[in-house]
């Protein structure tokens, strides 16, 4: 898998390897037991049940970093935050911000088109409960690695969602720009803000989960300030 992964070419050669990855047994087992099964409301879909690529733009400016696919989301559209309550919550933002050409995110082929922007997640199946274990994370760690590896000419910012984010991209430091992650590490925190040298800055935001946005805990102008600064960050109008 290491290997593959450094032998990407591109984004599209990079997102083909991950789509046919099945290095975690766990993972696979209830990514695939979700897609045979399917829930009540989707009984009449397909299920991608596969892992789930990146989205967005080869050149971008601004990624945002995220867990991993939703069980009856991603995994079932192919698509990172697509047909599910979190991305409804983060497409909007973006669209408001003006880094999505509309606010809906519901299957693969409904025309979204982000702007400067890519998005991916640091374990890219869905896990069972939402909980990657860490583990998973540092198998995962090399598909994250090279897509950053990939971007990295025009990457200025990474905004991660909720503390597991936060916590996979430190090792990228070491992997991507030949860094050595800082010691202590920096805290996650919504608002939380890392700059190093010749190295996208890094900005903390909660998770876009319902737990998150049903309680209130975030809220559509607290990502809107996140992206704002994002903007600045990055240099995009």
């Amino acid at each position: 898998m290491v290997a593959r992964a450094r032998r990407a070419a591109d984004l599209p050669d990079l997102d083909g390897a991950i789509s046919g990855c099945f290095a975690c047994p766990r993972l696979v087992t209830w990514r695939e037991e979700v897609a045979r099964t399917r829930r009540a409301a989707f009984r009449d879909q397909e299920y991608w049940g596969r892992p789930v690529p990146g989205f967005g733009v080869s050149d971008a400016r601004i990624a945002i970093l995220g867990l991993a696919p939703a069980a009856h989301g991603g995994n079932r559209t192919g698509r990172i935050f697509t047909g599910d309550r979190s991305g409804d919550v983060l497409f909007a933002a973006l669209h408001r911000a003006g880094l999505a050409n509309q606010p809906t995110s519901v299957a693969r082929d409904d025309g979204l088109a982000l702007r400067e922007t890519r998005i991916f997640s640091a374990v890219r199946c869905a896990p069972p409960d939402n909980k990657p274990t860490p583990g998973e994370r540092d198998t995962c760690a090399p598909w994250l690695h090279r897509e950053l590896a990939l971007i990295r000419p025009t990457l200025r910012v990474v905004v991660a969602l909720g503390a597991f984010a936060w916590a996979a991209w430190w090792p990228a430091l070491r992997a991507v720009y030949g860094i050595h992650p800082p010691s202590p590490r920096p805290a996650f925190g919504h608002g939380a803000h890392w700059s190093g040298t010749a190295v996208p800055e890094v900005l903390g935001c909660y998770h876009v989960s319902q737990q998150n946005t049903f309680t209130g805990r975030l809220t559509p102008r607290m990502l809107d300030e996140v992206f704002t600064r994002a903007k600045q960050v990055a240099g995009v109008d």
